[in-house]
């Protein structure tokens, strides 16, 4: 169950997890992820749900090896910000040795639980990947 402190937020992982990942586009054609209300960019409130595109590409990454506590058990790891249409997704890069991911790569979203804590994380694997 959700609080009030992820409201919007929780839906959307659920939404990635099962496929129907979205994203708010306002009438100004900028892109934005939930929990918004407002466009980030003009204020503008008339949001559109729009589906997340299907496959995204790093734009840029960094391999972890010296992780904070809550991803103790996931290091070494790779975090990447990932477009997908006009939107930029961060997750965990997996399903890749770390010294293979480049900036060009194209991933899919999805949400898998972190090793150490088993907290939802969203996770990008290699597009052409059909493992889980």
């Amino acid at each position: 169950m959700s609080d009030s402190r992820n409201a919007g937020y929780d839906e959307f992982l659920e939404a990635l997890d099962s496929g129907d990942g979205y994203y708010y586009e306002c009438s100004n054609a900028h892109g934005t992820l939930p929990p918004r209300r407002a466009c980030p960019h003009c204020g503008d409130r008339d949001l559109e749900t729009l589906p997340l595109p299907a496959t995204g590409e790093i734009v840029t990454h960094t391999t972890v090896t010296v992780p904070t506590p809550a991803f103790d058990d996931d290091a070494p790891y790779v975090t990447a910000l990932a477009a997908f249409g006009p939107v930029r997704l961060t997750g965990i890069v997996r399903g890749v040795d770390p010294a293979d991911v480049d900036i060009g790569d194209a991933v899919t979203a999805t949400v898998k639980p972190s090793e150490t804590s088993g907290d939802r994380t969203i996770t990008f694997r290699p597009a052409d990947d059909t493992h889980d």
